[in-house]
């Protein structure tokens, strides 16, 4: 299996256990939690690694700020899903941020590195 290959599944992974963990909101103990978090974390961080390539870079960015930006919204007040679905964004947010913090150091050094 190549990297981009895995890269895929890997990505598929992270929004599946970030959907999932959004969804068990309120059945999960604090601690459990805390390791999911830093399941998806790992798992961004390899996303942003194998996933994203240089064409890719600002369209990539471009979605994490949207995604983060709808985890800002109160959307745990909308009526009985609001929480799960809150939390399904958090979780999200925290996978994908990893690897916007890859994929912007990418772009910082590429555009750092190119010789005008």
């Amino acid at each position: 299996m190549d990297f981009e290959r895995l890269g895929e599944w890997v990505f598929i992974l992270g929004v599946v256990i970030a959907i999932i963990a959004g969804l068990a909101y309120g059945a999960m103990d604090p601690a459990s939690a805390q390791y999911i978090t830093v399941v998806l974390v790992v798992l961004g961080l390899v996303v942003g690694f194998l996933n994203i390539r240089d064409k890719e870079i600002t369209n990539f960015l471009i979605a994490v700020i949207a995604i983060v930006a709808v985890g800002a919204a109160n959307l745990q007040d909308i009526f009985i899903i609001g929480p799960y679905l809150a939390n399904m964004v958090l979780n999200v947010a925290a996978f994908v941020a990893p690897a916007a913090l890859v994929v912007a150091l990418k772009a910082v050094y590429n555009l750092a590195s190119k010789k005008g």
